[in-house]
């Protein structure tokens, strides 16, 4: 058994290997929490992909809602470790068991983030509003019945309800109060969200978007898009453009 394998009986890792992002069999597990699948890489390669866009712009605060396993929040410490020491990290998740969970993958990657169990980012507002340069999110997309969302477990992972944007709509108010000036968001979406639309809200808000990668599966098709203000840098230039959703 190798090093980074090696695990006392509870469940935490003795010892790690050095990655750019967190790995597979150091990420902790719990039957309540959902664990990383294809949205959950797509967004940690779109993040890998916008890295060095994400060092330039030097953020001093970054927060995941929703954070599950955490492999999303760690990944995204790990890429930053380096270049970015100064940064602080926060996550969020309703689900208790996911908040204890993502405090075990940090520890158990070595790095570190304030992890809260709360619902969006409702214990952080008044600590946060106005100061987060990146916010990454996974939400709750697939469409469901209505009755579904905001059960307690793991259905709150995914349950989305109608076009599956329950969820997604009660949180980008939200995450417009949280980004500062400069903020960029990444999140997750699913065709069936109607992304265009999520776009357009946005835009009226003043925000850029783009699809930064899409990524098709047996189940679903996904897209990551980043967000920016219009006021703001889409990353070590001026911004390209205000249309909705292109891709590069």
């Amino acid at each position: 058994m190798s090093n980074s394998d090696k695990r006392t009986n509870e469940g935490q890792v003795l010892f790690k290997t050095p990655s750019s992002i967190a790995q597979i069999q150091l990420v902790s597990s719990h039957p309540e929490v959902y664990e990383p699948c294809d949205d959950s890489f797509v967004l940690v390669d779109a993040l890998l992909a916008d890295r060095s866009r994400i060092i330039k712009h030097q953020p001093k605060i970054c927060l995941e809602l929703g954070c599950g396993s955490g492999y999303v929040i760690t990944s995204l410490a790990l890429m930053l470790h380096e270049e970015s020491p100064s940064t602080h990290f926060f996550a969020t998740d309703i689900n208790l068991h996911a908040a204890a969970t993502t405090r075990m993958t940090l520890e158990a990657h070595g790095v570190s983030a304030e992890v809260v169990a709360t619902d969006i980012a409702s214990g952080l507002q008044r600590q946060l509003t106005g100061l987060v340069d990146v916010v990454v999110v996974n939400p709750p997309y697939v469409p469901t019945p209505e009755e579904e969302v905001g059960r307690a477990g793991l259905a709150a992972s995914w349950a989305g309800g109608e076009n599956g944007r329950r969820v997604i709509d009660r949180m980008l108010p939200d995450i417009d109060l949280l980004l500062s000036k400069k903020g960029w968001l990444y999140m997750v979406t699913l065709s069936e969200n109607n992304p265009l639309e999520i776009c357009e809200f946005m835009r009226e808000k003043g925000y850029g978007s783009k699809i930064l990668l899409q990524r098709s599966t047996q189940e679903e098709r996904l897209q990551v898009i980043k967000f920016w203000r219009e006021n703001g840098v889409l990353g070590g230039g001026s911004l390209v453009s205000t249309s909705p959703c292109f891709l590069f």
